[in-house]
């Protein structure tokens, strides 16, 4: 039990930094956020103080029962930065 404990710990320290958000999509300009979704095809950014919200490159990237819908998030040279999508579930009220 000893020697496991070690081995949890580090687990738990590799998953905590592979879980990091980059700078906020306010320091970083339009297109690096864009190429950054398109890239990764899904990513979680950060979009505010304590707020996060995952984007992706297309439908592909969302699950069988959700679609994309097109999202915005501020950069450092636009206000209004289209920077790909978001999953939203096919049962969502608008």
């Amino acid at each position: 039990m000893i020697r496991l404990l070690p081995a949890l710990a580090l687990a738990a320290i590799a998953t905590a930094a592979t879980a990091q958000v980059g700078p906020p999509t306010s320091q970083r300009p339009c297109s690096a956020n864009r190429q950054l979704v398109l890239k990764e095809g899904a990513v979680v950014l950060d979009t505010g103080p304590n707020t996060y919200a995952r984007f992706v490159k297309g439908a592909g990237e969302c699950l069988v029962d959700q679609f994309p819908e097109p999202a915005w998030v501020p950069s450092s040279n636009n206000p209004q930065c289209f920077i790909g999508y978001r999953c939203r579930d096919s049962s969502d009220e608008f």
